[in-house]
């Protein structure tokens, strides 16, 4: 909550230096404005910019981060310290809009209604005491991610992948998931992205009837890398006030988390901080343990992350991917190769791994059948070579029925969406995690061994998929 007696603590400076983002503002008597405080500056057009302290430079002087556009700022525009950090509307009162890092509409719509609270954006994560163990599993109807790589409600999942994998598209589709099956709150939160991403996602989710039970935060890409580095924080209050005052779940998206990170690198070179690994931020660590250990569950009220996260020139070694996966329990990871050959969603069922998948939280059955699809598709992976260079008539029986049941499986694991219906043309599907165990069964026990191929491809049940193989026998 603000700051009860902020006017009481407000000090008053000057902009002594503006380079780019960077401000120095220069205060007439200390105590200074503390780390992360907002700072109000006037400009000469009459508006005014939000910035943020970042480091103390001597007695009276500070470097802050501006959130918004300093052009027009100048040398001795009047400064004002908040007395608190920078706070945001939250509330029901924000469901349905579009907001800026700051708090302000982007939807030109009506102002959110007199009386909307604000929560400061920096917060404390809630003590462990407070978390419940494992939750529920949230299943997304999508068979590939249900089976192999399932996520907890009030668990943190992440998409990893490269340029034009998917990433973008699997979350969206996990924001219907949510709508249509859990009834639940969503906060997006748009980190560096496109506006011309943006403004389709807005235009979709009116289409669609989610709007009403949707908060979009944005931070984009033509902004400044503070509005980028803040704007999840943002997001996450607007999610803690949900969970912690109206006890409610929520689906927490981010899109692109790797983004966020890049902001804080530019911050970190705009201050003058010494580069660490492959260029990044020395504070990388606790950059991203300061978001993510903010993602938590508290009682009854689950907050449930999905993140995308974009992997530099697809390597998973970079120091950005690899901080972040250490702090999720499922990673989905999305392939190129898969991609390039049609398999959509085009999820690694090999590289992709989920702390959940124990007997103990999802089921002897659903263990032992995920374990027995991943050895065929791992086998498979194995044989490639000798396939590609003599050919699958040269493998053994049992080599060979095992490379032909795990193609028969990959194919059964693809999906048709329905927020690319548009684009494709085949209505969009949700699986059942027991029908999804179901047609895996049926094809590792053979049933499915004289089908074609193509019968099994991008359907959604094995029902499905044996009528199109009558059909196509018939």
């Amino acid at each position: 909550m603000e700051t009860a007696n902020a006017e009481d603590k407000e000090a008053t400076g000057t902009v002594s230096a503006v380079r780019g983002a960077v401000l120095d503002v220069r205060f007439r008597d200390p105590p200074l404005p503390a780390i992360d405080e907002a700072i109000r500056i006037g400009g000469a057009g009459g508006g005014t910019v939000i910035a943020e302290v970042q480091a103390h430079l001597d007695e009276r002087t500070v470097r802050c981060i501006a959130l918004q556009s300093t052009s027009g700022l100048k040398r001795g525009d009047v400064a004002t310290a908040s007395g608190s950090a920078l706070t945001a509307p939250v509330g029901e009162g924000v469901l349905g809009r579009l907001l800026d890092v700051t708090g302000n509409l982007g939807d030109n719509g009506p102002p959110l209604p007199a009386g909307t609270p604000r929560w400061p954006i920096h917060r404390e994560p809630p003590p462990l005491a407070m978390r419940p163990s494992a939750g529920d599993l949230f299943h997304t109807g999508i068979k590939v991610i249900d089976l192999l790589v399932p996520m907890a409600r009030g668990g943190k999942a992440a998409m990893f992948g490269g340029a034009g994998v998917g990433k973008t598209v699997l979350v969206m589709e996990l924001i219907n998931a949510m709508a249509t099956g859990y009834q639940g709150i969503s906060v997006f939160a748009g980190v560096g992205e496109r506006s011309r991403e943006g403004h389709e996602m807005l235009v979709d989710m009116r289409e669609s009837g989610v709007i009403g039970r949707t908060v979009l935060v944005y931070g984009q890409m033509n902004e400044p890398p503070g509005a980028r580095w803040r704007v999840p924080m943002t997001a996450l209050t607007v999610a803690e006030y949900f969970r912690d005052e109206l006890h409610r779940n929520v689906l927490l998206l981010m899109d692109n988390v790797f983004r966020f990170v890049q902001a804080g690198a530019e911050i970190s070179g705009l201050l003058g901080r010494l580069p660490s690994r492959v260029g990044y931020q020395p504070t990388l660590a606790s950059e991203v343990a300061a978001l993510q250990e903010r993602i938590a569950s508290v009682g009854e009220a689950a907050v449930t992350a999905i993140q995308a996260v974009y992997v530099p020139a697809d390597d998973f070694t970079d120091p950005a991917v690899t901080t972040i996966a250490a702090h999720v329990d499922s990673m989905v990871v999305l392939s190129r190769a898969m991609a390039a050959e049609g398999m959509y969603p085009a999820i690694d069922p090999i590289a992709s791994s989920s702390v959940l998948l124990d007997p103990l939280l999802v089921g002897e059955d659903h263990a032992r059948t995920a374990m027995e699809v991943r050895r065929a598709l791992e086998h498979y992976r194995e044989l490639q070579d000798v396939i590609s260079l003599l050919g699958i008539e040269e493998l053994g029986a049992d080599d060979r029925r095992t490379v032909e049941r795990a193609r028969r499986l990959q194919r059964f694991l693809t999906q048709p969406f329905v927020v690319t219906e548009a684009f494709t043309g085949v209505a969009g599907c949700q699986v059942s995690l027991d029908d999804t165990i179901k047609g895996c069964r049926a094809i590792l026990d053979g049933e499915c061994d004289g089908w074609r191929e193509s019968s099994l491809f991008m359907v959604g049940t094995i029902d499905d998929a044996r009528a199109r193989e009558k059909a196509a026998a018939g």
